[in-house]
């Protein structure tokens, strides 16, 4: 069976690396208004520390993303070219992506490679009990398991949930009203950071024209963030700060790599044929937009005045159709 203890081990070490640096810069190691920011501290730059190893992955994405948005007027041909047979769509698509080298799969990458560590944060939290054997397991001194274990973010503790019984807090030493509060305020942060990661991505890239990368968009932007409100209650609070920490980063993350590659302007165009009434939204995180200024109306032809009332009618064709009477 294949082990993840490496996984725990590195997290444990990250961990205990950057809890120790923070106790040496002189960050107290007892509660200032009911946090150990020691801990705290190292959960997130546990997740700085991440972000910078996997940062050429995530350049790799946007690049990637931006080669199969260049490509969508090829795919939109092969699509009516081969309407009805999928099988044969399918090849030329595969074969299109690997003579332009791009890779649908790139643009999941980042999210994959997080996964262990994420995976590992939650192994590592969720045996954080003073009532556990193993303190000594992946790396940890008996103090240090110890340390963690009382660990507490405004008197909840890193190692409690929003499901926790009262049974489980009573032993972590913690009252299940305050963990319910701040577990639940933290949850629904990390759920609108989760949406507004997606949100960001997708207003700056436009939505996918093939169906199926249109529903993983969809999924990732509406389909995750309500999948944690469940999902959320079983996430220790540290697992929680830990997903926070990773979508603000994220956040200023994607804005700065989108700067310097910005959608190519095939995608533009693509996108404003499509609707010419609406342009397409630019900038702003929640999809605002400078107001566009009411278009001109067409100039209205010059209207000829009446005649004013008592005046003469006036014969508009000068030179008519008889001949002038000729003199003497």
């Amino acid at each position: 069976m294949f082990s993840l203890d490496w996984i725990y081990y590195a997290i444990s070490w990250i961990l205990l690396a950057w809890h120790s640096a923070w106790d040496a810069i002189g960050v107290p190691v007892g509660a200032v208004i009911g946090t150990n920011w020691a801990w705290i501290l190292a959960i997130i730059f546990l997740v700085v520390t991440v972000r910078v190893i996997l940062f050429p992955v995530f350049v790799k994405q946007i690049k990637s993303q931006r080669a199969m948005q260049a490509l969508q007027p090829k795919v939109k041909e092969l699509q009516e070219k081969h309407k009805g047979d999928r099988e044969t769509l399918q090849k030329e698509m595969m074969e299109l992506y690997r003579k332009e080298k791009a890779n649908p799969l790139m643009g999941c990458l980042p999210m994959f490679l997080q996964i262990p560590v994420f995976l590992g944060l939650f192994h590592t939290l969720r045996r954080l009990n003073p009532d556990n054997q193993g303190k000594t397991l992946y790396g940890w001194t008996v103090d240090q398991f110890n340390s963690a274990s009382n660990a507490k973010l405004f008197t909840a503790p890193i190692s409690g949930k929003f499901g926790s019984t009262a049974d489980e807090l009573s032993r972590l030493g913690a009252s299940t009203g305050t963990v319910k509060v701040v577990a639940g305020i933290l949850v629904l942060i990390m759920i609108a950071t989760t949406y507004l990661t997606s949100r960001q991505m997708i207003l700056k890239t436009g939505w996918a024209e093939d169906p199926q990368q249109r529903m993983v968009q969809r999924l990732m932007l509406y389909g995750i963030p309500l999948s944690l409100l469940i999902s959320g209650a079983i996430f220790p609070i540290g697992v929680i700060i830990y997903w926070v920490t990773n979508n603000l980063f994220t956040l200023g993350q994607q804005q700065w790599v989108l700067r310097k590659f910005p959608p190519p302007p095939t995608a533009k165009s693509t996108s404003a044929a499509k609707s010419p009434v609406q342009p397409t939204k630019a900038g702003g995180l929640f999809g605002r937009k400078a107001a566009q200024p009411p278009a001109k109306a067409p100039a209205a032809a010059p209207k000829v005045a009446g005649p004013k009332p008592g005046a003469k009618p006036v014969n508009p064709k000068k030179g008519g159709s008889k001949p002038a009477k000729r003199q003497g």
